[in-house]
């Protein structure tokens, strides 16, 4: 039998984009993300690596792909203590939710899109929730 793989977590995921610069604007401004890096990686790209305060994950604004189109990701999912204060916040700063809070079982989500349609969701577990 193989070892149980080293990997301690997931470092970076790519999010589709089709402007760094909006798509930046909105991670940092909408979501509250802070820069991590904002490099040229090669003569016409760049690499903007974005997270939230204090996150072990992050995301990377990508352009490169040609089978990965902007608008493309779905099913990422934002851990909030506080779902309706994160709401207020995300709402004030512009924010638009894409349909209605959802409550299950296993707490309440809040879908909303980036600029490229992208599809993300704040998710507030349920006290004692496998989740929480």
């Amino acid at each position: 039998m193989i070892g149980a793989m080293a990997a301690s977590h997931i470092s970076v995921l790519s999010v589709p984009v089709s402007d760094q610069d909006r798509a930046k604007a909105f991670y940092t401004d909408v979501l509250g993300f802070e820069v991590l890096a904002d490099n040229p990686f090669s003569e016409d790209q760049r690499w903007v690596q974005l997270a939230p305060p204090g996150a072990q994950t992050a995301i990377t604004l990508t352009t490169w792909f040609e089978d990965y189109q902007p608008g493309s990701l779905r099913g990422v999912i934002l851990e909030v203590p506080d779902l309706d204060a994160e709401l207020a916040s995300f709402r004030e700063r512009g924010g638009l939710l894409d349909g209605e809070v959802d409550e299950t079982p296993w707490g309440r989500f809040a879908a909303f899109r980036d600029p490229d349609g992208n599809r993300f969701s704040f998710h507030e577990a349920w006290a004692g929730s496998a989740t929480g």
